[in-house]
């Protein structure tokens, strides 16, 4: 059964996102705010980060700041529920196709009171596949504002240029250059804000990024990565993760379908060398696995 009009696929599909209001059941707002409290609660045992709870500088036991929970249905029984067999992965059906791999999850903070930006940039060059299938499928489990650092995407922009995310010394950043950023046409930006439970969708091409949350609240956005199953990932950054590259749908591929153009690559990351989008594009020690 299709949970997705032909007119909001055919939106997607022609602008690289869809936004869905209040989209997810009061059942499931519950089970996934229960359990990121549960990681929350966690964190105020942590003076850094640990596999399971990313903090940002400043993080103290009295006054947490979380930036990310990494690969949520890694961590905890409700957040694989949700991420491999929950009304997410029936909309990764509707846009991909009868045959569905799971890639990759999290869950990022906007901690009040200034919780990070995320610069603009493209997430396939992170994690990049044989095509351009791979989508991001993201949840508010907090009604999100205009002051909270709502997501932006460029309307369009999954059919434009792939960038290459470093800097003119070739140093990966993880961003779009100031140069890349001031061609944007601000009236092409789409804000995604909306009521708790609201669902964003965005394809691996399409440039996004989020400004500072300045406001008294925290913005958790719950994050799945799915891809059609011939999309086939080319680098082995997710070799260990639980559950990652899962089928979730259908059967595995027996071929690869490739792209229409080169897609950039990331740094040859080793184990343990990445933590977030936020620690590249602060160019601190640890790298980034994806954004």
């Amino acid at each position: 059964m299709l949970r997705l009009t032909e007119a909001q696929k055919a939106f997607y599909e022609r602008e690289g996102y869809l936004l869905l209001p209040g989209y997810l059941s009061r059942e499931w707002i519950v089970r996934l705010t229960e359990a990121m409290k549960r990681f929350i609660a966690e964190s105020r045992t942590l003076s850094s980060s640990s596999a399971s709870i990313l903090v940002e500088p400043g993080h103290t036991l009295e006054a947490p700041r979380l930036r990310r929970i990494p690969q949520t249905v890694a961590f905890d029984p409700d957040f694989e529920a949700f991420g491999l067999r929950g009304p997410v992965v029936d909309i990764a059906e509707d846009v991909l196709g009868s045959d569905v791999r799971f890639h990759h999850s999290k869950l990022n903070f906007k901690w009040s009171g200034g919780g990070e930006e995320i610069r603009w940039h493209q997430d396939i060059q992170f994690w990049p596949h044989s095509n351009y299938s791979p989508l991001t499928i993201g949840v508010y489990l907090t009604d999100v504002d205009d002051e909270m650092g709502p997501m932006g995407v460029v309307r369009g922009s999954h059919r434009g240029p792939l960038y290459s995310l470093r800097d003119e010394a070739g140093a990966w950043t993880g961003a779009l250059s100031d140069d890349e950023v001031r061609a944007i046409d601000p009236s092409s930006v789409a804000w995604l804000k909306g009521p708790i439970g609201s669902v964003t969708i965005h394809n691996c091409r399409a440039v996004h990024g989020s400004m500072a949350n300045r406001s008294p609240r925290t913005r958790p956005l719950l994050l799945h990565t799915y891809a059609a199953a011939d999309a086939i990932p080319l680098t082995r950054i997710m070799d260990g993760v639980a559950h990652a590259n899962a089928m979730v749908r259908g059967s595995p591929a027996t071929h690869a379908r490739f792209g229409d153009v080169p897609c950039p690559m990331p740094p040859a990351w080793e184990k343990g060398q990445y933590s977030s989008i936020f620690a590249s594009q602060k160019r601190e020690t640890a790298g980034a696995m994806d954004s």
